[in-house]
């Protein structure tokens, strides 16, 4: 009986347990562990789109003002630095107004002069080709300055820093020297050579000196071999000191020259050709490379021969007309 009743109770508790087995089908098991993906209609998609553009067209349109703005601002301190400027003379060309400059010293103020203008140049030049002298030709006159060879020290043309550095200063008129003609100077230049940091930075100088309206004076020499002699008598000259136990690299009297004539140098002729060939072509490059500045060419011999008109074309290269560009054939 007891064994009976058992059997009862284990069928029955398959039969309940088949039949909730029988309950849960497959595909009802996938049904409750995945949802359907939810899906955006097109409008919807196409709504995002068009705020995302027309905050975009927002952002645009205010930088647009913002920089309108600053354009704007940048005009009117142009023209506010423009009536600013202290002189403004109507029979000036307009093709010289760049060439003509107001400075404002840092050291001094140039007091009843301020309405002078002051044109830029520079005596480009080599060792032994007179430069000394036509200097001393332009500063001979009263309202020009040049400040002798200032690029002579070296950390002046370390780099090109410090040679715009030097040249900003000088043309600012706040550079002292024996010259100097201070705050009634109308032209300011100086003596540079070409082997002073002139050829290694020519780009950078040149782009300086179209920018800030420098007239170049090229100041060369016809005849290479007497200009050698005078490198290697002045070389003479700077070991023996023969005027007085003192070195004079330019002379300044018929009796010096005389004492300085008396030394005759020993010429290598193996290097001869190479030093004349490497001066004139150095010459010839400084010709090519400020091709494109405001320039006249001048030669030493053309200035022993005729003083006046030499002083003439240097002036008027430097005060009165910096467009006239004089360019004799170089050899």
């Amino acid at each position: 009986m007891q064994e009976a009743g058992r059997e009862r109770d284990r069928a029955a508790a398959a039969a309940d347990l088949g039949g909730v087995a029988a309950s849960v089908r497959p595909t009802d098991t996938a049904a409750v562990s995945t949802k359907p993906a939810k899906r955006y209609p097109l409008a919807l998609w196409i709504g995002i789109l068009g705020l995302i553009m027309l905050v975009a067209v927002y952002i645009f349109s205010l930088s647009l003002k913002q920089n309108g703005m600053l354009f704007g601002l940048m005009q009117t301190n142009l023209i506010e630095k423009e009536r600013e400027k202290p002189c403004h003379d109507p029979s000036i060309p307009d093709t010289e107004i760049p060439y003509l400059h107001y400075p404002m010293p840092n050291t001094y103020d140039r007091k009843e002069c301020a309405c002078t203008g002051v044109r830029f140049f520079a005596i480009l030049s080599m060792q032994r080709s007179g430069s000394g002298w036509v200097e001393t030709l332009l500063n001979s006159h009263p309202n020009i300055s040049s400040n002798g060879e200032i690029f002579s020290v070296k950390e002046r043309r370390s780099n090109i820093t410090a040679i715009t550095k030097t040249l900003d200063r000088l043309y600012n008129l706040d550079w002292y020297s024996s010259a100097a003609k201070n705050e009634c100077t109308a032209a300011v230049g100086l003596k540079w050579m070409l082997n002073q940091g002139l050829m290694k930075h020519h780009q950078e100088i040149v782009e300086y000196f179209n920018r800030r309206g420098v007239s170049a004076i090229f100041l060369l020499r016809r005849n290479l071999l007497r200009r050698y002699v005078s490198i290697l008598a002045n070389a003479h000259d700077s070991a023996m000191k023969q005027l007085n136990g003192t070195h004079k690299a330019h002379v300044h009297s018929k009796h010096e020259a005389e004492i300085l004539a008396q030394y005759k140098p020993t010429i290598d002729k193996k290097t001869l050709i190479t030093e004349l060939k490497r001066s004139d072509k150095l010459a010839a490059d400084a010709l090519v490379n400020f091709k494109n500045t405001r320039h006249v060419v001048l030669y030493y011999e053309d200035v022993v021969s005729n003083r006046t008109i030499a002083k003439e074309e240097a002036v008027q290269s430097t005060c009165e007309n910096p467009h006239k560009t004089i360019v004799r054939s170089y050899r």
